[in-house]
C-alpha cells in the first residue's frame, strides 16, 4: 500500500477566515483530521462528508490525548494511504510542538508539509487595537509561554533579558501565573505603571479584555475571574488601543448566536452575521446521500414545488445525468422559501411561492426524504439527509466554551430539526435557550416557534438577511 501524506496546519486563531488558503486545501481533502482544543471546529465544515475527524485537545486539566498517542495516530493512519491533517490552533511551529510531529513522520518517511498559520500572539492584539510594533513605541516584540512549569509551577524565563531586551511580551496561556509574571517583571526592572491588556478567545465574537498595569491587572483579573485561553500582553503599545481598537466596535460584537439550520453546508447567513463581529454555532450538522431518481414522467405535471435550494441542484444535475431535455417540461416552478425561488432564478427561472401556487393541475413536490404536508401530489425524493453523529460531541464542547445570548430560526423548518437535533446529544431545549433570546426570521417560523412552546422576542420587518441583521443590531442583548 502506497503512504499518505501528513499536513501539518495552522488554523490561525479563532475567526475561521484567517486560516491560510493552504491551509483550507488542506482541510478540503483530508481523510482524517486531528484537531486540536483551539482550532476553531467550524473549520471542520470545509471537510469532505466521510472524513474522519479526532480530537486531541488538550484542556487545562486533562490532557485528552498525549503527544505520544497523537505521533503514532499520525503515522499510523499515513501509513494506511490517508491524507492526513493535523489542525493546530494559531501557528503550529509557536509552542505547537510541530517539531516532535514532524520528526515522528520523518523517521518513517512519511511526507509530510507543515503550513504555517497566523499566530493568536499576533492576531488577538490587532483585534484588540494594538499592533505588537509600532515606530513611536515598540521596536521588538516576543512571545514567551507562561505554561510550561519548573518543579515550583513557576515558568523559567530569562527575565533580565526579557525587562532589557523586549519592548512587547506577548505570554500564551499564562493566566494562572499572572501574579508571578508580574512581579517577576517589575523585580527586573519594568516598571510598575507598564500597561497589560488579558485578551481572552482572541479573534473570536465571544472576545473579551482586560486592561491594566503590572500593579493592578491582577486583582483585576480575580474579580473578573478572566481565564485562559487569552494573551497577556505587555508594553508601551497598549495605548495604542484607545485610537485604534476596530473589532470591538463591530455592530454584532457581543451577539454570540445560535443558527438553527437545514441545509448540509455553511450558510451565507452565518457568514455576514460573522462579518459584522458575530459569534455564530451552526446546528445540526446534516450528511447528504444523493438518491437515483426516475425523471420519465416528470413532463407530465403542470407544478413542480422545490422544498430547499439542495432540491433544485438535485433536480437538475439529475436531468443533465439522464440527458433530458429541459424544454420538456411545461410545469410552472415554485419555492418552498424566497432560497428555493433565488435557486431556481440562478438557473433562470423565475419561480412563484407556494403561498401562491393555484391547485389546478398535477404536482409534483421535489425535495429530501422529510415528511411534507402537501395534499394531492406526487414527490420526488432527490436525497436522504441524516445528522451527521461526528459533529455531535463537537457541538457540546462549542457549547460548553461559548455562553450563547442569542438563537435564530431562519425558517419554520429549521425548528423542527433543531429540535430532533439536540435530543439526539441530549439537550433539553428549554434549558438550553433559558435566558436567550429567540429571534424569528419571518411569520412561519415564529409559529413553529411558539408550537414548540418557546417565546420569540420578535422579527425582522421582512424575512431577508439583510432585515434580520439590521434587527439584531437594533435589538439590545439582555
Amino acid at each position: 500500500m502506497e503512504t499518505g501524506k501528513v499536513f501539518l496546519v495552522g488554523a490561525g486563531p479563532g475567526d475561521v477566515r484567517l486560516i491560510t488558503v493552504k491551509g483550507l486545501e488542506a482541510i478540503k481533502q483530508a481523510e482524517v483530521i486531528l484537531y486540536d482544543r483551539l482550532a476553531n471546529p467550524k473549520l471542520l465544515e470545509y471537510a469532505p462528508a466521510d472524513c474522519e475527524l479526532i480530537y486531541c485537545g488538550k484542556l487545562p486539566d486533562r490532557h485528552t490525548l498525549r503527544q505520544d498517542n497523537i505521533n503514532d495516530l499520525l503515522v499510523e493512519k499515513a501509513l494506511k494511504g490517508k491524507v492526513v491533517v493535523r489542525l493546530k490552533g494559531g501557528d503550529p511551529g509557536v509552542f505547537g510542538r510541530v517539531g516532535e510531529e514532524a520528526a515522528a513522520l520523518a523517521h518513517y518517511q512519511i511526507p509530510f508539509e507543515i503550513v504555517p498559520g497566523i499566530s493568536s500572539g499576533i492576531a488577538a492584539p490587532l483585534y484588540a487595537g494594538i499592533p505588537v510594533t509600532h515606530r513611536e513605541h515598540a521596536e521588538s516584540f516576543a512571545v514567551v509561554t507562561a505554561h510550561d512549569k519548573s518543579k515550583d509551577g513557576k515558568p523559567m524565563l530569562d527575565w533580565e533579558g526579557l525587562v532589557r531586551g523586549v519592548d512587547t511580551i506577548a505570554f500564551y496561556m499564562g493566566v494562572g501565573n499572572l501574579p508571578y509574571i508580574c512581579e517577576s517583571l517589575i523585580a527586573h526592572g519594568k516598571p510598575s505603571s507598564t500597561p497589560v491588556i488579558l485578551i481572552q478567545w482572541g479573534t473570536f465574537g465571544r472576545q473579551k479584555t482586560l486592561q491594566g498595569t503590572l500593579e493592578d491587572i491582577t486583582v483585576k483579573v480575580q474579580k473578573a475571574k478572566f481565564s485562559n485561553p487569552a494573551i497577556i500582553l505587555v508594553g508601551d503599545v497598549i495605548s495604542l488601543r484607545e485610537k485604534i481598537s476596530w473589532f470591538e466596535k463591530m455592530p454584532l460584537y457581543g451577539r454570540q448566536i445560535l443558527l438553527a439550520r437545514t441545509s448540509e453546508s455553511v450558510s451565507g447567513l452565518a457568514k455576514e452575521l460573522m462579518e459584522k463581529g458575530a459569534d455564530v454555532i451552526e446546528f445540526p450538522k446534516w450528511k447528504k446521500t444523493i438518491l437515483p431518481v426516475d425523471l420519465g414522467k416528470v413532463a407530465e405535471y403542470d407544478r413542480i414545488l422545490f422544498f430547499s435550494p439542495e432540491s433544485v441542484s438535485d433536480f437538475f444535475n439529475a436531468m443533465i445525468e439522464e440527458e433530458i431535455d429541459i424544454r420538456k417540461i411545461k410545469a410552472d416552478f415554485y419555492g418552498g422559501s424566497s432560497k428555493s425561488i433565488n435557486a431556481l432564478k440562478g438557473r433562470g427561472f423565475i419561480a412563484g411561492h407556494s403561498q401562491d401556487m393555484p391547485k389546478e393541475g398535477r404536482l409534483l413536490v421535489v425535495g429530501d426524504d422529510r415528511q411534507y404536508e402537501v395534499e394531492k401530489a406526487d414527490f420526488l425524493v432527490t436525497s436522504k439527509k441524516e445528522l451527521d453523529q461526528q459533529f455531535l460531541p463537537i457541538f457540546q464542547r462549542m457549547l460548553e466554551e461559548a455562553q450563547v445570548n442569542t438563537m435564530v430560526f431562519p425558517s419554520g423548518a429549521s425548528v423542527g430539526v433543531f429540535i430532533e437535533g439536540l435530543k439526539k446529544c441530549g439537550i433539553d431545549l428549554f434549558d438550553l435557550l433559558e435566558d436567550v433570546q429567540v429571534v424569528c426570521m419571518g411569520q412561519h417560523s415564529k409559529e413553529q416557534v411558539e408550537r414548540a412552546g418557546l417565546e420569540s422576542v420578535g422579527m425582522p420587518i421582512s424575512a431577508t438577511r439583510e432585515a434580520l441583521i439590521d434587527y439584531l443590531i437594533q435589538c439590545p442583548i439582555v
